[in-house]
């Protein structure tokens, strides 16, 4: 059985061999073409080093509200509800209220609410412009004491409510020492001891405290302007190699089209 595969010619295979690509040719094509390869660099460089240097820088605002306690380790309020009424209750209306004090469409900035861990604390967080600093501190001040003021009722429902209990364990403990009775002496010791623990209660109890409003960052916030350098850096090479390669190819390109019109012109 003969193969009937046509032999490759002297002219395919040098046809071949052009097509061929070497890391030598990559080379010559960038050494050939630096000055395009300079050019994109130095312009991808300077514009993201322009972007660097123009950049808005936001800055951390963080308020700090010390929430309400009924003892030294237990708040009378979950700081976690609290944060969630915050965003619920008194962000949507004290925003639009700002909204419309300072005639504009929409804040340029965020309000985030947070319960650090193992803390009986609410923070709120913004992230904003310098030039924004009057608008954050007012909004924030306006949360924390609509949060405050809240929480001011709910202390003294509770001092009221330990008070009356108070008062009434006193009387039943004097009304006790009066009396003749066999368990008289078993109702002092409740009573008393009752009376303590109210005490206590009432002198654990401790009114939420505003810790700090809207206190700015030392540092700025989000991407720093030597990391957009960097990466600029790093693009600006990348896309010089790529552009110089387009450039090649269209070159290629073109010459071809005009050699084939040319030969089509000598016909």
């Amino acid at each position: 059985m003969t193969n009937s595969t046509p032999p490759i010619t002297q002219n395919e295979r040098r046809d071949h061999v052009d097509d061929e690509i070497s890391l030598v040719d990559l080379a010559m094509i960038l050494a050939r073409r630096w000055k395009a390869l300079l050019i994109i660099f130095v312009v991808i460089v300077a514009v993201s080093l322009a972007y660097a240097l123009l950049m808005p820088r936001n800055y951390q605002y963080v308020s700090v509200y010390n929430v309400a306690e009924q003892n030294p380790t237990q708040a009378l309020e979950s700081p976690s509800s609290l944060v969630a009424k915050a965003h619920n209750i008194y962000l949507g209306p004290q925003t639009r209220q700002l909204l419309e004090q300072q005639n504009l469409a929409h804040l340029p900035f965020e309000v985030q609410g947070s319960n650090p861990s193992d803390t009986l604390l609410v923070t709120l967080t913004s992230d904003a412009n310098p030039e924004h600093a009057g608008l954050v501190e007012e909004l924030h001040m306006q949360v924390v004491e609509s949060l405050q003021q809240a929480q001011q009722d709910l202390v003294e429902r509770r001092r009221e409510t330990l008070e009356r209990q108070l008062e009434s364990n006193r009387q039943a403990l004097e009304a006790v020492r009066d009396s003749d009775s066999v368990s008289a002496g078993e109702l002092i010791a409740t009573y008393t001891s009752r009376v303590a623990e109210l005490e206590t209660d009432l002198s654990d109890l401790r009114n939420g405290k505003v810790g700090q409003i809207a206190v700015k960052s030392l540092e700025p916030v989000g991407t720093s302007p030597k990391l957009i350098l960097a990466l600029g850096i790093v693009l600006g090479g990348m896309l010089a190699v790529i552009g110089v390669f387009i450039l090649e190819f269209a070159s290629l390109v073109y010459a071809n089209l005009r050699r084939e019109r040319a030969n089509r012109s000598s016909w």
